[in-house]
């Protein structure tokens, strides 16, 4: 029975981890200092809630950094089962695009937190440069791209996302650059 209990309160817990970091990307994306409470308030929880989730605006700011990487890394096995390679690398392209203009929208953010002196270390990119090379490697094993691209040189390729205006319409730009890296990427491989 105290299984069952805690259950339900971990799940809570969850949720509102989850909603805190919802509302918070979409603050923070907004103005870089828009206040703590604020953030609670928007999302539904108390300020003790949202300080045992994250202590300091340092762990929140991170956390979302790391949450949003994650999720466009997780999105990768799913699309590769879902789809063709090379779709699946295309899909995943667009989602990592929606990750740029994310993170382009917390730039202030993350500066003011991985700026200071003595202050944490912005994340590494391992997660998404490990999804961006199991979907490279399933597109080239089925033919669909030129052989022996790295998952360096295609976030190379792509680098230009983050080039891009988060508060303009950047969708179709994205979607002409991506379709341009994509060609590139068809160039020369087997089947293509």
């Amino acid at each position: 029975m105290p299984q069952q209990q805690d259950s339900p309160r971990r799940s809570d817990a969850q949720r509102n981890r989850e909603r805190i970091l919802e509302v918070a990307l979409v603050e923070l994306s907004q103005c870089a200092n828009v206040p703590l409470s604020v953030i609670a308030r928007k999302a539904g929880v108390g300020q003790g809630t949202f300080y045992r989730n994250f202590p300091n605006r340092e762990s929140l700011v991170l956390e979302i950094y790391r949450h949003e990487m994650q999720q466009v890394a997780d999105s990768a096995a799913h699309l590769i089962e879902t789809r063709a390679p090379a779709e699946a690398l295309r899909a995943w392209m667009d989602r990592l695009a929606e990750f740029a203009m994310a993170k382009a929208g917390l730039a202030g953010a993350i500066r003011q937190v991985t700026g200071a002196p003595g202050g944490p270390a912005k994340p590494p990119h391992t997660p998404v440069t490990a999804a961006a090379e199991l979907l490279l490697r399933a597109a080239e094993e089925a033919g669909a791209i030129r052989p022996g691209v790295t998952a360096d040189d295609f976030l190379l390729a792509i680098a230009g996302l983050w080039q891009l205006e988060p508060r303009q319409d950047w969708r179709p730009r994205a979607a002409r650059l991506l379709d341009l890296v994509m060609d590139g990427l068809r160039a020369g491989a087997p089947h293509g």
